[in-house]
């Protein structure tokens, strides 16, 4: 038995358990056949027909059916949608109050005074500005519980949001912690912050057009003053350093002055440098006159004088007081000091040395924090960060929240959304669970 037998008997069996399990369905679908009536042909072709209308075509209700559907979805709709939009419109026309908004734009701005080129003590990065950092002190400030304390205190906050003029649903409920105030401060007090051109805008919302100014401007205010002291505390710290500074170098300068004023009562001299100069003028004189006694020596010598002669006698004395001199020169500025201590002048002049560089260096260092003193106060006088308002709070005159229409629309659309999503899901659950 080859293979494509085997293949044909096996197609054959197959076919005949299909046609074994489709018999019997096939012979009750026959049973459940309307039987066409006997009539005419106008009576034939409505019962042709038949089996062809919409509302036989399987998985598809019955027209009872479908009007039940469609009834219950209206029935959904309006229950979960639309009860629910109405009343969200009947707050916001019938009971919904009016609120006013008070807006202002300002900047942060700041001037860098130059400080010059100062060899030391360079503060002027105290009084270096961040625009953007001194922005976000300034939003947060607004936004933080010293700015709600100083608004209650001077403005009563609480009697502003809890008047008669705002609804039930908005107005402040009273006697509560300050932190359930603040976090209703941040909702009617924006700040907001344009990342590119650093301006900020402050909203303020309030249920009387007095109230929303009131308190913008006395947010401004504080706002400023913040500002104010903030730059004011830089610059008294560069003021404050110069003049450490300035003290520092003044204290340095006067010790290197005692030190010098020391030196030259120790050792007697004033000037060990000038001192081992006119030494050295004094010594080469010496020398020359001695080379000239020695020549004369030759010289009488040569004629045949005696050794005893008042001449040679007189010239040997001289000249052993001049060598006496010149060794004592010599001596003074190598091995036994010219004055007290008996230490040598190439000693005085290098500690002379020492104290004249430490005293230069003192000096520079007290024109230096001199110069930046009378700059960090120059500076001082100047506010170098401060607020730019070029959009002032002024009085509202139309009220803006709650914006009616607008909230109405979102608040059906997001029902509507919410139902569908439901629907959805609930739907599913069902056909999952049969």
């Amino acid at each position: 038995m080859d293979a494509d037998e085997v293949k044909r008997r096996d197609r054959l069996g197959s076919m005949i358990a299909f046609a074994r399990r489709t018999v019997p369905d096939l012979r009750r679908n026959a049973e459940t056949v309307e039987p066409i009536s006997p009539e005419g042909p106008r009576g034939r072709l409505p019962a042709l027909l038949n089996p062809l209308r919409w509302t036989r075509v399987p998985l598809l209700p019955a027209a009872g059916t479908q009007n039940r559907v469609v009834a219950r979805l209206i029935r959904s709709i309006g229950l979960f949608v639309l009860l629910p939009t109405a009343v969200v419109g009947v707050y916001l026309f019938v009971f919904a109050a009016d609120q006013y908004v008070v807006e202002t734009r300002f900047a942060v701005r700041g001037e860098v005074e130059p400080m010059g080129n100062v060899a030391l003590g360079e503060f002027s990065s105290l009084i270096q500005k961040n625009n953007s950092q001194d922005s976000y002190i300034v939003r947060d400030y607004i936004q933080s519980q010293p700015m709600l304390e100083s608004a209650q205190k001077e403005l009563d906050i609480v009697r502003m949001f809890t008047r008669d003029e705002a609804d039930f649903w908005t107005r402040y409920s009273g006697d509560k912690p300050i932190e359930t105030l603040l976090k209703y401060w941040r909702k009617h007090v924006d700040v907001h912050i344009d990342l590119v051109s650093g301006i900020l805008t402050l909203t303020v919302q309030a249920f009387t057009p007095e109230d929303a100014l009131a308190i913008s401007r006395h947010i401004m205010a504080r706002a400023e003053a913040l500002i104010n002291a903030i730059s004011s505390r830089a610059q008294q710290d560069m003021l404050r350093h110069s003049k450490d500074d300035l003290a520092a170098s003044e204290e340095r300068m006067r010790k290197a002055h005692l030190s010098l004023r020391e030196f030259r009562n120790r050792w007697g001299i004033i000037d060990p440098a000038k001192s081992a100069e006119a030494t050295m003028t004094t010594l080469l004189s010496l020398r020359k006159d001695k080379i000239k006694s020695e020549n004369d020596l030759q010289v009488l010598r040569g004629s045949g004088l005696d050794e005893k002669s008042r001449s040679i006698q007189t010239i040997v004395a001289s000249l052993n007081a001049t060598n006496q001199q010149i060794k004592q020169l010599e001596d003074s500025l190598t091995n036994y000091g010219m004055a007290v201590g008996g230490r040598s002048v190439s000693e005085a002049i290098l500690e002379y040395e020492g104290l004249m560089v430490e005293r230069t260096i003192a000096e520079k260092l007290n024109d230096s924090a001199t110069q930046m003193l009378d700059r960090a106060r120059v500076a001082a006088n100047r506010q170098h960060v401060y607020l730019a308002i070029f959009m002032p709070p002024s009085r509202p005159e139309l009220s803006t929240v709650p914006m009616r229409g607008h909230s109405l629309f979102v608040a059906f659309f997001a029902f509507l959304v919410i139902w569908g999503c439901s629907s959805l899901l609930i739907a599913g659950v069902k056909d999952h669970n049969m």
